[in-house]
């Protein structure tokens, strides 16, 4: 996914957050708030990861590359 996609649903966490706890009227809402908010850096970390991963893939890939040239070179 692409990383704007990950600070969106931070963003509508985070003000479904504030939203509840100013205008909720359940028993808990100021807990069901918290909770809720607390998603937005769970969010945020899931994004970080999925990206780290993916710079990860790239390097493997272009290493493998590197290798195979090297490889190549030395048979002829």
């Amino acid at each position: 996914m692409k990383p704007h996609y990950y600070f969106i649903g931070a963003t509508l966490s985070i003000l479904l957050s504030i939203y509840l706890f100013i205008f909720g009227t359940g028993v808990n809402h100021e807990l069901i708030a918290i909770f809720i908010g607390l998603w937005a850096p769970t969010i945020i970390c899931v994004g970080i990861f999925n990206t780290l991963l993916g710079i990860l893939d790239e390097m493997c890939c272009a290493h493998k590359r590197i290798e195979d040239g090297q490889t190549g070179c030395h048979d002829r």
